[in-house]
């Protein structure tokens, strides 16, 4: 059964650090790299990092040196350290494999607000 269960957001001021969880099946994360992506109102969902099993790491240009993705492949789990963050990191974000498109399961998402 596929999974995909995010945590970890929240409102912050702008400046502020959140970190996101992923916690999904197997089936995703066993064999993949997985990655972390973000979708603002009225916008197209973006990749913001990805990350391989063995631990290499990919970012959108714009987000390098602000954001990091781990993972624990023991727990099925990713991870996003958000700092520094702006108005317009204000987003939805999600993880999935990397390369997943809109025909793949989704999982609902956490909501991150940065805002005064």
């Amino acid at each position: 059964q596929v999974q995909l269960v995010e945590s970890g957001g929240g409102l912050v001021q702008p400046g502020g650090s959140l970190r996101l969880s992923c916690a999904g099946s197997r089936s995703i994360f066993s064999s993949n790299a997985v990655a972390w992506y973000r979708q603002a109102p009225g916008k197209e969902r973006d990749m913001v990092a990805t990350i391989t099993r063995s631990g290499g790491t990919n970012y959108a240009s714009s987000l390098k040196g602000r954001f990091a993705i781990s993972r624990d492949n023991a727990k099925n789990t990713v991870y996003l350290q958000m700092n520094g963050l702006k108005p317009e990191d204000t987003a939805v974000y999600y993880c999935n494999k990397d390369g997943a498109t809109t025909l793949d399961y989704w999982g609902q998402g956490t909501q991150v607000t940065v805002s005064k």
